[in-house]
């Protein structure tokens, strides 16, 4: 049984509050009017076991595999005629996420008490994005939806495809790099000091450069857990100042100025820009309620405050053309394809040839990065390990002088 807060007013007029169990909301607000109570509000008490679940790091969540399907197999059975509730229960039956399920199954009720589907999909921010629901929300009010779930689908697709980009070339040199730091570790920790016991039978100076790095080898063993707890707690707490409004200002503008890697992001950022704003017109949405959705999906701040910048200008009357120029992170290309898209009327189709285009050119930049990165990384690790081998090899080079001297 879940708990309901209901704000109602009773037969004398009186505003009264208080909880009241049922299985779902329906049933919850059938309770209150049989008690004669004219209900205001209606929300459901999320208890202790929900916030122990959403704490759980092993729960599976909301992939953007199981929408694309959702949003397929939904769109095929609307256009064929099916209610969306009936379409919704058979939907449930197929998914195999049991997160994903307990969401459907929630719309569905919240739908056949008279809620809309898009201000039931608003509830479940973690599976329905801002774009999402505003997109559903145009299609129920020009009765297509049909048409805007298979947009949605087509989207999705091409969202993720450019996501998988992305993290294909930052995957790769991070596990590289990874595996690097913990050979250098092991050999710094564990394999130089039986060397400088060896080292030290035969007396006698050491060369600088082994000495400097018997006293790093020294330093790490000596203090290992502080230069481990080192970095964690360095992300840990850029993590936390990145929470705030003054800290993602700053990091993301950082990260779209890094010489390579910033390069790609603003490709990703305008290809990202571009489609959703194009789908977001093609479904109906207006235009200041399309910019400000993508500001606040846009996953930077300083796309986001140039997108808002962008979307006064427009309410002002301006082109959406001028106020992106002067952002600096829109290309001169973007700006002209936008212009003209807008001078002619077909912004939508303007917006979709440069997505096309941009994904192209992320594609590109992935290879391109992907086969720097590569020799960057084995040039890297080869001058790290190499050192430490002189350094090692040096005093080993003396060893007869040494002997001698002994």
């Amino acid at each position: 049984m879940a708990q309901f807060k209901y704000t109602a007013k009773n037969t004398t007029g009186k505003l009264v509050e208080g909880t009241v169990e049922a299985p779902a909301q329906k049933s919850a607000a059938d309770k209150l009017r049989s008690q004669r109570f004219t209900v205001m509000t209606l929300n459901e008490v999320k208890g202790g076991e929900d916030i122990l679940s959403r704490l759980n790091p092993f729960k599976k969540g909301v992939t953007s595999k199981d929408l694309v399907i959702f949003s397929r197999q939904l769109a095929t059975l609307v256009s064929a005629g099916v209610p969306i509730v009936q379409g919704l229960n058979i939907l449930t039956d197929q998914i195999q996420s049991p997160v994903f399920k307990q969401i459907i199954q929630s719309i569905r009720t919240d739908i056949e008490s008279g809620i809309a589907i898009a201000d039931a999909m608003r509830k479940h921010p973690r599976a329905f994005s801002e774009l999402y629901v505003s997109m559903i929300k145009a299609g129920e009010t020009g009765g297509v939806l049909d048409a805007i779930l298979e947009r949605l689908s087509a989207y999705l697709e091409a969202a993720e495809e450019l996501r998988g980009k992305v993290k294909g070339a930052m995957v790769y040199p991070i596990v590289v790099c990874g595996v690097a730091g913990i050979v250098t570790l092991f050999l710094l920790v564990f394999v130089i000091p039986t060397f400088k016991s060896v080292f030290a039978s035969f007396g006698g100076e050491l060369p600088m450069p082994t000495q400097i790095l018997l006293a790093i080898s020294d330093f790490l063993r000596h203090y290992f857990i502080f230069v481990l707890a080192l970095p964690i707690a360095a992300f840990f707490g850029i993590k936390k100042w990145y929470r705030t409004e003054k800290g993602t200002e700053v990091i993301d503008g950082l990260m779209i100025r890094l010489p390579v890697f910033g390069d790609l992001l603003k490709k990703v950022a305008v290809a990202k820009f571009t489609r959703t704003l194009g789908t977001l017109i093609k479904s109906g949405v207006p235009i200041l309620q399309a910019m400000d959705t993508i500001a606040k999906t846009s996953g930077n701040k300083v796309v986001e405050k140039a997108i808002l910048k962008a979307r006064e200008s427009v309410r002002e009357g301006e082109k959406i053309a001028d106020p992106l120029k002067v952002s600096g992170i829109f290309p001169a290309m973007v700006i002209q394809m936008i212009s003209v898209g807008e001078e002619t009327g077909n912004l939508e189709t303007m917006l979709t040839k440069i997505a096309d285009f941009y994904d192209q050119e992320v594609d590109t930049a992935v290879k391109a990065l992907t086969s720097l990165i590569e020799p960057l990384i084995i040039c890297v690790m080869g001058l790290v390990i190499g050192s430490i081998v002189i350094c090692m090899f040096l005093p080993i080079f003396q060893m007869s002088s040494l002997i001698d001297k002994h």
